[in-house]
């Protein structure tokens, strides 16, 4: 499904910005590659999108949230867009289902500061939910860019690896 919304915001870009809500939508992949393929083609993109409930609260109790990745790309005239993709995990289902890590090892990222991580993740649960329903969906925010802010980044950062490069 994300496949057709991402070549379908390729093909008619929206004048400004577009919210794009898609229901039944899981396993999505990794969020990062559509939003990048979307930088690649000059929109600035925001996604996120709902799982299976995995994370608790970093006090303990039921499994309340996916761990709803975001991903933010940032199209650049130099060619190489900044992408981030972030899970609210510590570490990946996928992780999980390799065999490199545990399901209860799978917990909000952060140590001592997981609550942040735990509320965005709710943030992002409910935020879908309320528009996609219950049944796993995603959030796309596409925008043509009025500004390019990250070749003066890009000089700021002084060499520094930025999310994305390198893939």
């Amino acid at each position: 499904m994300l496949a057709a919304v991402v070549e379908a915001q390729l093909a008619d870009p929206p004048q400004r910005a577009r919210i794009v809500v898609c229901e039944e939508t899981f396993p999505t992949g990794a969020l990062g590659y559509w939003a990048r393929r979307l930088a690649e083609g000059g929109l600035v993109a925001a996604l996120t999108a709902t799982s299976p409930r995995r994370l608790a609260h970093p006090d303990g109790g039921p499994k309340l949230t996916g761990t709803n990745p975001l991903a933010i790309a940032i199209p650049s005239s130099d060619g190489r867009p900044v992408v981030a993709d972030v899970s609210m995990g510590r570490i990946t289902y996928g992780d999980v289902i390799r065999g490199v890590a545990t399901p209860d090892e799978l917990v909000p990222f952060g140590g001592a500061r997981a609550y942040k991580s735990f509320a965005l993740a709710v943030g992002l649960q409910l935020l879908v939910d309320a528009l996609a329903g219950e049944e796993h969906g995603a959030v796309l925010l596409v925008a043509r860019p009025e500004h390019d802010p990250v070749p003066a980044f890009r000089e700021l950062a002084a060499g520094v690896r930025l999310p994305g490069d390198g893939r």
